[in-house]
Order: structure tokens, then C-alpha cells, then sequence
């Protein structure tokens, strides 16, 4: 009876001892500090010299060190892994006190603690002390299991704790998420929180989109492929997939994250010595994964937003220049510098089709490499693609098969030009590397050229209208008006000018032998040859009647005069029927007092001469008459 008493006075004991030292009223827990207390309670109540906690680990069915009494324990880097087979056996098998022959006084306990069915571990108790060696079965069997509540316990307050601490972090990652729209902010944060609370894992970022950007961030395309169907089936489902792997023993966690309209990407997480994902982890994972999705999503839509915002400024700058009234050169050079820049784009060029789609011509503002011969089968193929399909065109790696052109560009995007349903041509825009552009750049050039295709038109219109008020109907040169304007401008501007008189001889013959539209066909075909012998910014035009002019600003009296002797020349060698020219050149040049009437004047007089000296000649003015 008095050994009855004494023994619940030291269970009674040990139990008090283990409330104070579970008491958490003081906020602070420490599950390492936890566990010393608790052997050092054992230790003192039992007389034992020396106690020893295993953990038992489930998933790896092993033993390992988990506190001592023995400083040696503690201070060692890591806790062995028991090997004992005896300890083995007498706890997983019998689950009962043991107690094991050293051989020598010293004597051990072993003392199996439980949570009903469940085995959390074992104690080792060693002593040589009487009081320690006369411990009865009773009191053994009680501190078992008073142990194993406690241990429970403990266990539970460890994981509340830990668990408190996780949700806290994910709380301040909620906060830094939510607080960032930036998407290299929050994939870091991801990371960052991962190697704080799972050190020993390894963890990747399998995302949908382009993930060129990242940094050093573990971040991976998420491909389908054999080797990633639980990553793709946790992306397509939006649930979380495991992998678990006993050759390599480890375990793979896919949590997707997933956002309100869609999913992102996938939280690859690894664990390592693992025949099982530990569950207690996969609800904070996924819930990590989770808030990633949704803050993913908000920094998509408003980089997305801000990137409409840019394409419609875009659109609205664009069209802004268009409707102020370039000239059609300013307006495709205003296009093909905004697509440069806009787009990094390499080459921007805008193309006319004629009418019945066999004709191409590239227009000016259009960049340099369009006017070489490199352009001529990107020109060609885009042309039969467009005609055939009517639809724009979205090229990501292009090769040509059968031409070989210096220039390789492997991106192209082309989009036709069509107003009132009429392909009125294309904008073709190219970059050397493959899969340069994004679709969503595709998309805006589109929108841009729909857009501006109104303006292109307006402006081909408006200066064909123009050149028609300025251009005779007949012969396509332009009108005297415009003659007498662009040489009253040239004396103003330029240092020097050759001008001339042109008159078809005989032309009265050749109406009335071959009738008036075979001789409206001669002043074509000799306003033609003039056309094809003059530069672009020389003036060709019709005086009147079978009288024709041309005035070359900037060109010396020498050179003027050889441009005349070949068109006299090029006249009667390629007219039909044949016909000859008289032509009458005259000269200005700054610093000396000079007029317009007067230049013409000699000119006229010049023709004058060529015409009753034997006709199909080129005549200067003279030296006397020079300046009248």
C-alpha cells in the first residue's frame, strides 16, 4: 500500500512537472528546449543517470535521435540513425518495456511511447542506482504512457506552432503578392518563401507563357511530353498530382496555380528521401500555390492592360499624323519608322498590287531593303499568299525552299491593304531571328494597318488628283501651268538651269496622212521618250498642241544640250511612224540679271533656228541674244 502511494506520487509528480513545462501562456515555444525539459523531469522523478528519445520516422521506418540527457547527443551535427535490431524488435514488434543485460551493473530500460495504436517513438532509460533498478512494471507501464501522451502533445503543439508560422509567412507573401504588379516580383516571391519554410526542397516554376525574362528564377516552359503528364494533368485538371518515385526515393508534388479565369503555370515541388509526399505539407503548398496563381493573374491583366493602353496611344498617335495631310512619302515613312520602333522590327515595307494582281511596286517611305533584289521573293511569295487567301499572314520560322537570297528573315508578318474590299497592296514586316514577333504584336500591326489603310488610300488619291490638275490627259506631262511654276520656284531656289522648247516637225503631214489619233499617238510616244531621258525631278511637259518642254533645274547649259542632241537622237530611231524632233535650248544661272520671259524667249528663238536650218537638231541659244 505505501509503495501504491509512492508511485502515484511520482506519476502525480511527473505529471505536474510535465503541465509547467507544456504550459504556453508565456507565448513562447521551443520544441527542442520542450523535449530536454521533459527528459530531465523523467531523469530526476525516476533516478535514472541517463535518458535517451528516439523519434520514429514512418515513412522511412527507421529510429533516429531526437533529445538526450547526455550532452554528447545534443551536441553532435545531426541525429544518427539507430541501427539496434533488439530495439527494433522489442519495440515495433511487442510495443512493450524492455529491459536489456549490459553485462556489467549498469541497467536500461526501453520504454515503447504511444498513441493508442500509433507508434511516436522510445525511451532509453540508464542507471546503476538502486531506486532506478527497483522501479516496478506499474510505474514503468504509467511513465510509458504518460510519456507518449506527452510526447503527442508536444507533437501537436510543434505543428500548431509550425503551422501558425507557415500562415503567417503566407499572409506576408499574400500582402507582398497583392502589393506588386510586376511578374519577376512574384514568381521571386514564390521561390523566396519556398527555400525559407522547405530548405531541403527542390522546387521549380513550369509556366505557360514566355518565360524568357526571369532572371536566374528556377522557372521552366511547361511542355507536354512522356515525362510531364502528372504536370500537364495538374494544369488541364486544375488539381494538384503526385509522382512518387521508389527507385529515386523521392516524391513530386504539381500544384497549378490557378487564378479566377484560367491557370498559369505549375509549382513543381520535390521532396527528397520521401516514399510519400508528407500531406501535412500539401495543404500550405497549395494554398501558396494558389494565392501565386491569382497574384499572377492580376499582374497579367494589368501588364495586359497597360499594354493596350500603349497599343491604343499607338493607334491613336498613329492616326493622328495620318489624317494631318502628309504628302504620301511622309506618311509611309511616318509608318514604317513607327513600326520599327513599336514592334523591333528589322525591315518595314508597304507594297501596291496593280488591279489584276500581277504587278508589285514597292512604295517610297518603305525601308531600304525593299528596294534591293534580295526583297523580290519575300515580295513574291507574300503577294500569291495574300491574293490566294485574303488573310494576313503570321510566320514564325519561314525558309524558302527554292531561292537562296543573302538576307535570311525567318519572322515575318504581313497584312493587306484593302479598301471598299479592293486589295489595294500589303505591309510587309520582317526580323532575322525565328519567333521574334508575339501574336499579340501581330495583332496590333493588324489593328495599325486597318486602321491607316483609309489614310494610305486618301493619300494615293489625293496626290493622283493632284498630279491630274498639273498633268495634260493626253500625255501624262505635266501642264504649262505647272511648268512656268516649278521655273519660277528653281530661279528662286537653285544656282543654275537648262530649259527647252520641243516641236515635232512635219506634224501637219502626219495628220493628214495618217489621220489626228495616229498623230495624238506620235506626241505619246515622243512624250514617252522624254519621260524615259529626264530624272525624276526634272519637269517634262506639253506647251501646246505638238509642242512639248522640258526644264532641268540644277544641270549646266553643256549638260542640257547632250540630253537634248539624245532626245532628237532617241526620237527618230524609235518613233512610229517615224518622226523627227527641233529643239531650242536655253541657260541661267545665278548672278547674272535674268528672267523667266526672257529664257523662253531665247528658247523660242533658238527653235526658231533649228526649224529653218534643216529641222531634227538640237540648237543653243546664241551668244548674242544670251540675255535679252
Amino acid at each position: 500500500m505505501e509503495m501504491d502511494t509512492l508511485e502515484r506520487q511520482i506519476i502525480f509528480k511527473l505529471k505536474s512537472r510535465f503541465f509547467d513545462i507544456i504550459d504556453t501562456e508565456t507565448g513562447f515555444f521551443h520544441y527542442e528546449k520542450l523535449l530536454a525539459e521533459m527528459l530531465s523531469a523523467i531523469k530526476t522523478l525516476s533516478g535514472a543517470e541517463e535518458i535517451i528519445l528516439y523519434g520514429w520516422n514512418e515513412w522511412k521506418q527507421e529510429f533516429f535521435v531526437e533529445a538526450s540527457t547526455n550532452p554528447g547527443y545534443q551536441a553532435s551535427a545531426g541525429p544518427p540513425v539507430i541501427s539496434c535490431a533488439d530495439l527494433k524488435s522489442q519495440v515495433r514488434k511487442s510495443r512493450k518495456i524492455g529491459r536489456t543485460d549490459t553485462g556489467t551493473q549498469r541497467e536500461e530500460l526501453i520504454l515503447p511511447l504511444m498513441k493508442g495504436d500509433q507508434l511516436l517513438g522510445s525511451m532509453i532509460l540508464k542507471g546503476e542506482q538502486e531506486p532506478f533498478k527497483s522501479l516496478q512494471e506499474n510505474i514503468l507501464q504509467e511513465l510509458s504512457r504518460e510519456c507518449g501522451q506527452f510526447l503527442d502533445k508536444a507533437n501537436g503543439l510543434a505543428k500548431i506552432v509550425s503551422e501558425e508560422k507557415r500562415y503567417k509567412q503566407l499572409y506576408r507573401v499574400t500582402e507582398k503578392f497583392h502589393s506588386s504588379m510586376n511578374m519577376d516580383m512574384v514568381l521571386g516571391e514564390i521561390i523566396y518563401t519556398l527555400q525559407e519554410v522547405y530548405p531541403t526542397f527542390t522546387y521549380y516554376l513550369l509556366l505557360s507563357q514566355d518565360n524568357s525574362n526571369h532572371g536566374d528564377l528556377p522557372i521552366r516552359d511547361l511542355e507536354y511530353d512522356s515525362e510531364n503528364i502528372a504536370a500537364m494533368q495538374a494544369y488541364v485538371t486544375g488539381a494538384a498530382q503526385f509522382e512518387d518515385s521508389v527507385q529515386e526515393k523521392r516524391s513530386v508534388l504539381y500544384a497549378p496555380l490557378k487564378g479566377k479565369q484560367g491557370v498559369y503555370g505549375v509549382l513543381q515541388v520535390i521532396a527528397p528521401n520521401t516514399l510519400m509526399f508528407p500531406k501535412n505539407e500539401v495543404e500550405f503548398i497549395t494554398l501558396l500555390a494558389n494565392t501565386a496563381g491569382s497574384a499572377l493573374e492580376n499582374a497579367q491583366l494589368y501588364q495586359q492592360s497597360k499594354r493596350l493602353i500603349a497599343d491604343l496611344q499607338l493607334i491613336n498617335e498613329t492616326s493622328h499624323r495620318l489624317n494631318s495631310n502628309l504628302r504620301l512619302t511622309e506618311t509611309m515613312t511616318f509608318m514604317s519608322e513607327q513600326i520599327l520602333r513599336s514592334f523591333d522590327a528589322e525591315e518595314a515595307g508597304f507594297i501596291l498590287v496593280s488591279e489584276e494582281g500581277v504587278h508589285t511596286s514597292v512604295m517610297n517611305g518603305s525601308t531600304d531593303f525593299f528596294h534591293t533584289n534580295d526583297a523580290d521573293p519575300y515580295i513574291r511569295y507574300i503577294k500569291e499568299k495574300i491574293i490566294q487567301e485574303r488573310e494576313s499572314l503570321f510566320i514564325g520560322d519561314f525558309s524558302l525552299q527554292s531561292q537562296k537570297p543573302i538576307s535570311h528573315f525567318k519572322s515575318i508578318m504581313a497584312v493587306p491593304m484593302a479598301q471598299s474590299g479592293t486589295l489595294k497592296g500589303f505591309a510587309l514586316v520582317l526580323h532575322r531571328s525565328p519567333y521574334h514577333f508575339s501574336f499579340e504584336t501581330f495583332k496590333l500591326l493588324q489593328s495599325l494597318i486597318h486602321h491607316s489603310t483609309l489614310a494610305f488610300t486618301n493619300a494615293m488619291l489625293r496626290e493622283e488628283l493632284e498630279k491630274m490638275v498639273v498633268t495634260d490627259h493626253l500625255t501624262k506631262l505635266y501642264s504649262r501651268s505647272y511648268l512656268d511654276d516649278r521655273i519660277h520656284q528653281s530661279m528662286n531656289q537653285d544656282h543654275e538651269g537648262t530649259f527647252m522648247l520641243i516641236d515635232i516637225d512635219d506634224f501637219k503631214t502626219i495628220n493628214d496622212t495618217y489621220g489626228h489619233q495616229v498623230g495624238d499617238d506620235v506626241i505619246i510616244q515622243v512624250a514617252n521618250v522624254m519621260n524615259g531621258n529626264i530624272r525624276g525631278t526634272d519637269i517634262g511637259a506639253r506647251w501646246g498642241g505638238e509642242e512639248l518642254a522640258v526644264y532641268l533645274p540644277g544641270v549646266s547649259l553643256a549638260s542640257g544640250t547632250i540630253i537634248a542632241e539624245r532626245l532628237v537622237k532617241k526620237v527618230y530611231e524609235s518613233s512610229n511612224p517615224q518622226v523627227t524632233i527641233s529643239c531650242g535650248v536655253s541657260y541661267w544661272c545665278r548672278g547674272r540679271k535674268d528672267t523667266y520671259p526672257a529664257l523662253f524667249k531665247r528658247a523660242d528663238r533658238a527653235l526658231y533656228t533649228a526649224k529653218h536650218s534643216g529641222k531634227n537638231k538640237a540648237v543653243i541659244e546664241s551668244a548674242e541674244n544670251s540675255f535679252i
